[in-house]
C-alpha cells in the first residue's frame, strides 16, 4: 500500500512527534500518578485507539468537514474543555487517589476517558490532515495508507507514552500509601487536567 522508502521516511518523523511532550503524554502521566500502572496503560491504549479513530475520520474526509465548518470545530473543542474540567473537579472530590482507586480509576474508565479526550480534540484531526498527506500517494487508495501510517503513529505513541505511564504509576503507587502525598497527587492530577483544558480552550484554530 505504501512505498518502502516513503515508510522509512515517515518513521523518524513519527518518532520525533511521539517523543514531543503533549496532551496525550500529559494525560497518561496524570493517570499513572493518580491510580498506578494499570490505569496508566489503559489510558495509553485509549489514546492510541482515539488516534486511530481520528486517522480513520481524516481518511474518510470527516476532518475536512471539521476544518471547513468553524461551528463544528468549536462545539467539539468546548466539549473537550468541559470534559477535562469535569475530570479535574472529579479528581479533587475523590479525596485523593488512594481513596477512590477501585471505582474511579478502573482500567476501563481510564481507557474511556483517554479515548474521549483524544476524540474531542479537533486539533488532532486537523494535525493529521496536515501531516499524513505528505506521505500518501494519491494514485493509490488513500484510506488504507492513512490507516497504516496512523497505526505506525499510534504504536510509537503507545510505546513512548507507556514508558511514561509506567514510571509515573510506580511513583504514584509508592506515594499514595501516605494520605498527605495522596492528597498532593490529587491536586497535581487535577492541575494536569486543568492545564489540558486551558491548552485546548486557548489554542488557535490554525
Amino acid at each position: 500500500m505504501i512505498d518502502l522508502l516513503t515508510l522509512l521516511a515517515f518513521l523518524p518523523a513519527a518518532l520525533a512527534l511521539n517523543l514531543t511532550p503533549g496532551a496525550d503524554m500529559m494525560f497518561v502521566l496524570a493517570q499513572g500518578l493518580k491510580g498506578g500502572r494499570a490505569p496508566a496503560m489503559a489510558a495509553n491504549a485509549g489514546i492510541s485507539a482515539g488516534c486511530m479513530v481520528n486517522v480513520a475520520a481524516a481518511g474518510l474526509g470527516l476532518g475536512a468537514v471539521v476544518a471547513a465548518l468553524p461551528g463544528a470545530f468549536e462545539v467539539i473543542r468546548w466539549a473537550g474543555v468541559a470534559y477535562l474540567l469535569w475530570l479535574a473537579v472529579a479528581t479533587l472530590r475523590s479525596g485523593g487517589p488512594g481513596h477512590s482507586r477501585a471505582r474511579a480509576l478502573s482500567p476501563f474508565r481510564a481507557f474511556r476517558q483517554a479515548l474521549l479526550v483524544n476524540v474531542t480534540n479537533p486539533k488532532v484531526i486537523l494535525f493529521i490532515l496536515a501531516f499524513l498527506p505528505q506521505f500518501v500517494d494519491p494514485s493509490r487508495a488513500v484510506l488504507p495508507q492513512f490507516l497504516l501510517l496512523g497505526l505506525v503513529l499510534a504504536l510509537g505513541g503507545f510505546v513512548i507514552n507507556g514508558a511514561v505511564g509506567l514510571g509515573a504509576g510506580s511513583i504514584g503507587l509508592a506515594l499514595t500509601r501516605s494520605p498527605r502525598f495522596a492528597r498532593i497527587l490529587s491536586w497535581i492530577t487535577a492541575g494536569l487536567f486543568g492545564a489540558l483544558a486551558a491548552r485546548l480552550a486557548l489554542m488557535e484554530r490554525t
